[in-house]
């Protein structure tokens, strides 16, 4: 048996912040801790989010109430004794501003909610309606980028006053091999990130896309607006953001297009700003690059509170499906495919948190988001899989986040479009899945998504209907349903001390390929029995002493089925 320890007291000394020396580590290399680091370590681990479990919702295609085909705010306030019952106290709401695009990503309204999700009172009424189920909201905040239909940009590129240097503006096209390219893919295409506009007669600078040309964050006026923006909607009641593209805030040249200094310092300067209004508001950012880059987002504990860890889920994944490797959108990541089930995989994971420059409670784990293909797409509709899936993500330590229906197993009809990521909510098994009350849903108005494309959904809808077991209500009505197992991960997520960052974590895999993942705080032991074979394991050699079972449904005495979970707990 091989076995994998990051111990208790190298956790906890690295969330409080004292620097133990080599003898106390047992075996654990603590990152080095400046005092501002240490103290920003200790008055961060109280915070809420520290005790959060997060479900990341994309408003068009939750629910919808009246009848459009688009989900709403009206029907996000619906769905709260949902997700309530499912146990999660935080969301994420994906891009909600007024934008022309289906996506939001490119607003081109600082202060206006989006249309086709409901007024701004409607929008209130939600953040009040979470809020009394004790649920925190957090926003999509783009900084980095805005739409080229803005008034800003139609201003900047007339030329007029103050807009002219609102956007980054050269006048001739950089020659093919100077650097210039996209930055997560290395691409070196100066016309990738370089586009003409005929009015001002310049190249302008939109690393995401001529429609979404990046703001000049280095003029005050830009800087101080983003400012506004964020008050805002805290005044709003929302309780934090989740920042887009972080890496890109400010470019330094053809070869430092991301991870700039100057970068890490203006999110330092804007989480000063943030705390200035509320200190308990939330910043979490979108680092899609490798742990040691993401982790400078802290910045010396001035930075951001939060940062995905992009790994995990790669690497999870990566364990349940050993002849194929994700690929990021939007990200730099080195490539860890495995050809063989490795569980070490998932304690380097952790140990290069713990080895970085940010407190290992900085970062946030999750399997997959609205960029990349959802997990049971990626897993073939493998139930058993996706549950091994979430075990593994919810024995990690850090603030889980959740995608919108990855707790039913919900999958996609194909690769190719981001709109396949983002598909309506199965609710139950009546038309249209009980998302809309329209014949149509939002993904069949194809004119949103460009010339020639396929009407993809109904066929993709009644291929689900007709399994019976993917909706919400039909796994609500199964006690060993992917469903049922998120409510109960997250429920333990939340009440076992062991689960939280400071809990020892340790994993172990036997020779009949099965792991064990334990989590253990003072007298607190929880321990996951994971079967990663496609057949029955006999699992009576594991120790079970003091433990006693709590989710069993994947045994028969000492028996583990194929791709079974078993999760053991001591007393509470």
């Amino acid at each position: 048996m091989k076995a994998f320890t990051l111990s208790s007291l190298a956790l906890a000394l690295l969330l409080g912040g004292c620097q133990p020396a080599p003898s106390d580590t047992a075996g654990s290399t603590a990152a080095p801790q400046t005092a501002s680091t240490a103290a920003r370590s200790a008055q961060v681990e109280q915070a809420w989010w520290h005790d959060a479990v997060f479900y990341q919702i994309w408003p068009r295609s939750f629910y919808d109430t009246d009848g459009d085909g688009h989900g709403d705010f009206n029907g996000m306030t619906a769905k709260l004794p949902y997700l309530q019952q499912l146990g999660v106290n935080a969301l994420w709401l994906t891009p909600m501003f007024e934008a022309p695009s289906y996506h939001g990503y490119d607003f081109t309204e600082f202060y206006q909610v989006e249309s086709d999700y409901g007024s701004m009172a409607e929008f209130e009424a939600f953040i009040q309606a979470a809020e009394a189920k004790g649920m925190k909201v957090i926003l999509d905040l783009v900084i980095n980028h805005i739409s080229s239909e803005h008034e800003w940009f139609t201003r900047s590129a007339a030329g007029e006053a103050p807009y002219k240097d609102y956007f980054i503006w050269r006048d001739d096209m950089p020659a093919a091999g100077s650097g210039w390219g996209h930055a997560w893919s290395d691409n070196d295409k100066p016309d990738a990130v370089w586009h003409w506009n005929d009015t001002r007669q310049q190249y302008y600078y939109a690393a995401f896309g001529a429609s979404q040309p990046d703001v000049n964050l280095r003029h005050p006026d830009v800087a101080a607006e983003m400012e506004k923006m964020a008050r805002f909607w805290l005044d709003k009641g929302v309780a934090g953001f989740r920042l887009d593209a972080v890496r890109f805030a400010m470019e330094g040249g053809p070869d430092a297009q991301a991870d700039t200094a100057e970068t890490i310092a203006y999110w330092q300067r804007f989480n000063q700003f943030v705390k200035s209004v509320n200190p308990q508001a939330y910043l979490v950012g979108e680092a899609w690059v490798d742990i040691p880059v993401a982790a400078r987002y802290f910045g010396d504990g001035k930075g951001l509170d939060q940062g995905f860890d992009f790994e995990v889920g790669y690497k999870i994944l990566g364990l349940l499906q050993q002849d194929t490797a994700g690929e990021a959108q939007f990200g730099t990541m080195q490539s860890n495919q495995q050809q063989v089930a490795d569980a070490a995989v998932l304690s380097q994971n952790v140990q290069q948190r713990v080895d970085s420059v940010a407190p290992l409670s900085f970062f946030a784990p999750f399997l997959t988001n609205h960029d990349q293909e959802r997990v049971a797409y990626q897993l073939k509709q493998h139930d058993a899989k996706a549950k091994l899936a979430a075990a593994m993500l919810f024995s990690s330590p850090g603030t889980p986040y959740i995608y919108y229906g990855e707790e039913i197993g919900l999958t996609q009809d194909r690769s190719g479009h981001d709109v396949f990521k983002r598909a309506p909510m199965l609710w139950d098994n009546s038309k249209q899945a009980g998302f809309t009350a329209s014949d149509n849903s939002w993904v069949e108005q194809l004119e949103l998504f460009g010339a020639d494309f396929p009407n993809w959904w109904p066929d993709f809808l009644a291929e689900q209907l007709a399994a019976e077991n993917r909706s919400v209500a039909a796994q609500q009505a199964q006690p060993d349903s992917v469903w049922q197992l998120y409510k109960f991960l997250i429920a333990q997520k939340k009440q076992r001390p062991e689960l939280a960052t400071a809990g020892s974590y340790q994993v172990s895999q036997l020779d009949i390929g099965v792991v064990l993942i334990s989590r253990e705080l003072n007298s607190s032991k929880s321990l996951f029995v994971l079967n990663l074979t496609d057949s029955v394991q006999d699992i009576s050699a594991i120790n079970r002493e003091g433990l006693t079972p709590a989710w069993t449904f994947d045994t028969d005495g000492n028996n583990l089925a194929a791709y079974g979970l078993l999760v053991l707990q001591s007393a509470p």
